[in-house]
């Protein structure tokens, strides 16, 4: 029987886990190649053979997926495996269009198959969109779980951008772990947060071998998703994320409405920040979607350490990178405090940026007029010296920061800097520790 010529379309991330739990001991397919997109430079490598397997003695190539058509008419193609997150679903079709006009079939795999099964009890913490609110609530969840005495190690959706097999099986426990795996910007934006607070974090390429260890160190494992992935683990818990400051993206995209399907409980985040017709329509497409849903109503109010930073200020605001470029938010809670706080005018980043900054304001930017925030990318060492020159170039009385981590940390900037924070505040009832009871027992 021939093998299944088999492309498979990621971004680093979801795209390797489903080769790992679907593909990699299967003699019927033949994964030829992996395509890339989103995450910069990762086309032109290879998932190398150590995690391969025996099927694939001299691994698997990462070619861009600006040569789809061109990769199934070389390679023949038979089968395209669409493996990575957060796309609108006419983006999708659009995608299965092509590859199927290419002569290939178009396939996405099921949620629950790609699911690994855990001996311990698994919560999952997934959205509908990048940057709806999952890093806080994941926060809170554990903090309520450790109240009771459990112990929680969190698993974080895979960034594996450096050295693949290095990667394997990543343990963040320290800031200096963080140094010792050459950690990105985006990176650390989801583990010194869990640091911080005293909860290990988990992360790297092969997952099954991820949670085996985790296992070993936990009462209790927290699925800390990326984007508006599914879970990588067969979930008794799911709880998923809602944004009221994008209403309707909740049924529109990929793979998030599944989530909000999943979903045992929906948290409905930004409520304090959001319009209330919004907020309305959120919870109709909600009930209608998945109606035995248990729904919670959250804030996830702004606080900064100086607000006189801020009063009266013109300042430049730097937020997490993914939830303005692939999250398509035009601001984040850094925008918020510098408003609430009375910040007397905005600095445009665009005429200072340099570099990969550029480069990310054409892509995602395009032709807005006016750019109230700047991305805080960082994928690199190039990437994180040219976000720093960038800062530094701006004309401002001070910079106003919203990234998860303390970047003066990571770069050198010139201005005063007034660091945001935002914590989960559950509405009402029923809110988490009620929802949480059947684990803190």
């Amino acid at each position: 029987m021939s093998k299944i010529r088999t492309l498979i379309l990621g971004a680093a991330g979801r795209d390797f886990h489903n080769f790992n739990v679907v593909y990699r001991n299967d003699p019927s397919y033949d994964i030829v190649a992996f395509t890339a997109t989103q995450i910069p430079d990762i086309d032109g490598r290879k998932y190398p053979a150590e995690l391969a397997g025996d099927l694939y003695p001299d691994g698997i190539p990462i070619r861009a997926e600006s040569e789809l058509l061109s990769i199934i008419a070389e390679q023949e193609i038979e089968l395209c495996v669409m493996s990575y997150s957060d796309l609108p679903d006419s983006s999708v079709m659009e995608l299965c269009s092509k590859v199927n006009a290419a002569g290939a079939d178009f396939i996405l795999l099921g949620a629950e198959r790609t699911m690994v099964e855990s001996t311990k009890p698994v919560i999952a913490i997934c959205a509908v969109r990048t940057g709806c609110g999952k890093s806080q609530t994941t926060r809170r969840v554990i903090e309520v779980l450790e109240a009771a005495g459990k112990r929680v190690v969190a698993i974080r959706h895979p960034m594996p951008y450096g050295d693949l097999v290095a990667q394997r099986v990543q343990r963040f426990e320290t800031i200096e772990d963080l140094k010792k795996h050459e950690c990105t910007i985006e990176e650390m934006e989801e583990y010194e947060p869990h640091i911080n607070r005293g909860t290990v974090v988990f992360a790297g390429v092969d997952y099954e071998a991820i949670l085996r260890e985790a296992e070993k160190e936990a009462d209790i494992i927290l699925w800390d998703g990326g984007n508006n992935d599914t879970s990588f683990y067969l979930p008794d818990l799911t709880i998923t994320v809602v944004d009221p400051h994008r209403p309707g993206h909740e049924i529109s995209y990929y793979p998030g409405q599944t989530n909000l399907r999943l979903a045992d409980v929906v948290v409905i985040n930004k409520i304090d920040s959001a319009y209330p017709e919004d907020v309305d329509e959120v919870r109709s497409n909600v009930r209608a979607v998945n109606p035995e849903a248990i729904i919670v109503d959250a804030a996830s109010p702004v606080s900064v350490d100086n607000p006189s930073v801020i009063t009266g200020k013109t300042v430049l605001v730097v937020e997490d990178g993914p939830t303005l470029t692939h999250g398509e938010m035009e601001y984040g809670a850094g925008f918020v405090a510098a408003e609430r706080f009375g910040a007397e005018d905005y600095v445009d980043p665009r005429p200072y940026a340099v570099g990969s900054i550029i480069e990310t304001f054409d892509k995602y930017y395009g032709d807005v007029e006016e750019a109230f925030v700047l991305p805080a990318m960082g994928y690199g060492e190039d990437q994180m010296r040219d976000l720093q020159q960038s800062i530094n170039a701006a004309e401002c009385d001070a910079v106003v920061i919203a990234t998860p981590i303390d970047l003066t940390r990571i770069i050198k900037i010139n201005k005063p800097v007034v660091r945001v924070s935002y914590d989960l505040q559950e509405i009402g009832s029923p809110d988490l520790t009620e929802i949480l009871k059947p684990y803190t027992k």
